[in-house]
């Protein structure tokens, strides 16, 4: 028989496996094994539902006790405005911030648009020293308001009551 070359051989390195793959290698379900599995299995199935009602409970819990804190900080601060409305001094400046009341002999402003900055119409005239007063013939106004009122061509407010409509009238 003719002889074979030689060939060498080189030796596989393997990587060693895993512990887990080892463990899971060796492992034997034995009847034992099978058994407390099952019965892990059964008590995760049994216990989860409550578990599931214990933390929906922790929830509302938790809920109920933000609402406790939440009522008290409110009260807490309701309490304080009791106390400030109890002070007669605070009673007094609300009285005169908000209802405009004033101390006889006491004089008031009132500012109704204190944004708007009133120009005239001309800047240019100089602003007078002295008090003018206005002359207004306050019934040669009224009396051009009513005619000006009663010679429009406009049609009365549809939804007014105190005015008739054309068929009421023409029917009455």
């Amino acid at each position: 028989m003719p002889r074979q070359p030689r060939t060498e051989r080189v030796p596989v390195i393997m990587a060693e496996p895993s512990r887990g793959a080892a463990w899971l290698r060796n492992f034997r379900l034995s009847g034992f094994a099978l058994t407390v599995l099952l019965l892990i299995v059964a008590a995760l199935l049994v216990l989860a539902p409550q578990l599931k009602t214990l933390v929906e409970q922790r929830q509302q819990i938790a809920q109920a006790e933000q609402a406790v804190k939440d009522a008290q900080d409110r009260l807490d601060e309701l309490d304080g405005e009791v106390a400030r409305w109890s002070d007669p001094a605070y009673v007094e400046s609300q009285a005169r911030d908000r209802l405009y009341y004033v101390f006889p002999g006491d004089d008031s402003y009132l500012v109704i648009d204190d944004s708007a900055v009133a120009t005239s119409a001309d800047e240019s005239l100089p602003i007078s020293d002295t008090i003018q007063s206005t002359r207004v013939d306050w019934m040669t106004a009224f009396l051009s308001s009513v005619y000006s009122a009663g010679l429009t061509e406009a049609p009365p407010p549809a939804d007014d009551p105190l005015i008739p409509s054309p068929s009421e009238g023409a029917a009455g």
